[in-house]
């Protein structure tokens, strides 16, 4: 579950590049907001202002939370998938796998090919297209035109429920030099990079689940194998270890408490409703694998 402060910052990560290109006022909600993430800020001249953003937020029977935030400014609508794991659940040895499933989560699918991704969304007309990682979670995200919104969400939909189907060992090959290169760009070639990597190491010394980068290291991520992809995507990779928020111009949810409408709700349904159900026996063993 989504704790209130990481959900103003789901929803702020979402909403954020609509608020940048949008120059026209917000149109009217057309019903009231069940929820609002709130925060308190002042301005410079001491005057105290609340950003609010109103949103939906329902759980499929699958266990996907699901985040729905309108703003019609603009024909646009942000889609985000966080799944709930980082560096901090790689097994002892793996360091940067977290990191390096992000990759080869862009490689293709059983219905996607090689490559394929990012051409689908480009060819649509989206923007903002790339994925994160960092100790506690990994994002995915993209920006597409409205009347799109069905596709983007099939790719995320297909890429969950399909991923390895599609894999290849010349596909990790290829995306482990990808890692490496990155690694030796921003650590090993960067000024004070090692420093850096060393200062931390420093604060979080072994076996703390922090030590060392999300990039991890060059020794660890050579013996990342096909299998450690199998095994990380069962294990992680499910409707119940994840949240979808969708931030823009789209329908209201119109029976959100059945997942069934003519709006969002209904799209989200049809594209993520039928994905497999939690991996995990039971919350508790869910949280048992995170602690």
């Amino acid at each position: 579950m989504v704790t209130r402060g990481r959900l103003f910052w789901l929803l702020v990560a979402a909403a954020v590049p609509l608020a940048a290109a949008a120059a026209a006022k917000n149109a009217p909600p057309k019903k009231a907001p069940r929820h609002a993430a709130k925060v308190k800020a002042k301005t410079k001249a001491g005057a105290e202002q609340t950003l609010e953003i109103p949103f939906e937020r329902y759980t499929l029977p699958n266990g996907l939370e699901v985040i729905l935030h309108e703003d019609h400014r603009l024909p646009l609508v942000a889609v985000s998938v966080w799944y709930h794991v980082g560096a901090y659940h790689e097994p002892k040895g793996r360091s940067g796998f977290a990191h390096l499933f992000e990759h080869m989560m862009f490689q293709g699918s059983e219905n996607i090919g090689p490559d394929q991704h990012f051409k689908i969304l480009e060819q649509i007309g989206a923007t903002g297209m790339n994925g994160t990682t960092n100790f506690d979670r990994t994002n995915y995200f993209e920006t597409v035109p409205a009347n799109h919104l069905e596709t983007a969400l099939w790719l995320e939909s297909d890429r969950m429920g399909f991923l390895l189907e599609g894999m290849t060992p010349e596909m990790l090959e290829n995306q482990r030099e990808v890692v490496k290169n990155e690694r030796r760009q921003r650590t090993e070639t960067a000024p004070y990079g090692l420093a850096d990597e060393a200062a931390w190491q420093a604060l979080f010394p072994e076996p703390h689940p922090y030590h060392g980068l999300v990039i991890g290291s060059m020794e660890d991520l050579d013996k990342a194998s096909l299998e450690d992809v199998r095994d990380f995507f069962k294990k992680w990779y499910a409707p119940s270890n994840a949240t979808l928020v969708l931030a823009g111009d789209f329908e209201p949810p119109s029976t959100v408490a059945d997942g069934i409408g003519s709006g969002a709700d209904a799209l989200v349904a049809k594209a993520m409703a039928t994905e497999p159900t939690a991996r995990f026996a039971s919350a508790a063993e869910l949280a048992d694998a995170i602690r």
